[in-house]
């Protein structure tokens, strides 16, 4: 099956060049689309020149930052577009590791899954470095989204996932609303009301290997304001927005 990850990027010249490689070293027939948002370093200039010896590497360039959630939602039209089996997602920070690559694919086939999302929460899963006091606040979140949600998932925060391409049509991903990283949870909340089945994998949460974390004040408000907005959101499977 053509398989997809689709990766977003603002400002990580620093250490872009490092995660192709170590994605390359892992890949075994996924392809990678960069999707940078007018990086002022020249994050995309550098995926350009490194993509001219890779043909699994691609890029789409926008003018602008505009969000992780819109960034998500043109990257996967990128690859529903280009008829790809499988689309998923990860950060190009070092954190999601390309090394569990091949246990999304399996966890999605053995388990005759939708959705797989790479779990820090599950048996097996690892936060990795996280202080205590990081983990205490990722575990009120947690608990606060499943509770205004009815979602079960552990990790629904979590940004490494592979959908079946068959999904993301299913749960409508264009139309989509959410810019940070409460699209995490829109589109796992969406697939629940689809009826689609959701697994978790375990993964080790990695390091940031260079650059800065993009959580701001902003995007944890608007993550709050998210799980409101949910609740009262009337999209269904075939409904009106769908």
């Amino acid at each position: 099956m053509r398989t997809l990850m689709v990766t977003p990027t603002y400002q990580e010249a620093e250490g872009i060049t490092a995660f192709v490689e170590r994605f390359e070293a892992n890949r075994e027939g996924f392809d990678l689309l960069v999707v940078d948002d007018g990086s002022p370093d020249g994050t995309g200039a550098i995926v350009t020149e490194l993509a001219g010896t890779r043909p699994w590497l691609h890029l789409l360039s926008r003018t602008a930052k505009d969000g992780l959630g819109s960034a998500y939602r043109a990257g996967f039209v990128w690859g529903l577009e280009r008829d790809y089996d499988l689309i998923g997602q990860m950060d190009a920070d070092g954190q999601h590791p390309p090394e569990a690559l091949w246990a999304l694919v399996s966890a999605l086939d053995d388990q005759r899954a939708d959705v797989v999302i790479g779990s820090r929460y599950v048996a097996g899963g690892d936060t990795g470095d996280w202080p205590a006091y990081r983990r205490g606040m990722s575990w009120v979140a947690g608990t606060a989204t499943r509770r205004a949600t009815g979602l079960r998932q552990r990790d629904l925060s979590g940004g490494y996932k592979l959908w079946r391409s068959s999904a993301l049509r299913a749960i409508d991903v264009a139309s989509t609303t959410a810019q940070g990283y409460g699209f995490q949870i829109e589109t796992t909340m969406r697939a629940h009301r689809a009826g689609l089945r959701i697994v978790e994998e375990p993964i080790r949460f990695g390091v940031r290997t260079a650059g800065t974390s993009k959580l701001s004040g902003d995007v944890v408000w608007e993550g709050a304001r998210l799980l409101v907005e949910l609740r009262r959101d009337p999209w269904s499977p075939g409904g009106p927005s769908a």
